[in-house]
């Protein structure tokens, strides 16, 4: 089953971002090569693609997992929790509908 993993940022996370993005992005790029990422995204603090120092204030991921306990697990693992980046992380059940 999919499961959307939403986070909220502490505010002015950008440099902490950019200290652990290459050890967040490798996670994605694995559950990626697995055949499992649906999507994967910050969001931008600003109405833009790319806010630059403006930064995020969080991301989404929806992927699939074998249960909510190995999404949690997954998501409690994310290098940006060590980092300091998120400030909050919700993991729910995902049905993907369209397209």
């Amino acid at each position: 089953m999919y499961y959307a993993i939403m986070s909220e940022d502490v505010p002015s996370s950008l440099a902490l971002r950019k200290q652990a993005r290459p050890a967040h992005l490798a996670r994605l790029e694995a559950l990626k090569a697995d055949g499992r990422l649906l999507v994967a995204g910050p969001h931008p603090a600003i109405d833009t693609e790319d806010p630059g120092d403006s930064g995020f204030t969080g991301s989404l991921v929806i992927a699939e997992f074998d249960s909510l306990e190995s999404a949690q697990a997954w998501a409690d693992a994310d290098p940006y929790i060590e980092a300091g980046v998120y400030q909050s992380v919700s993991v729910k059940p995902y049905k993907v509908v369209l397209p």
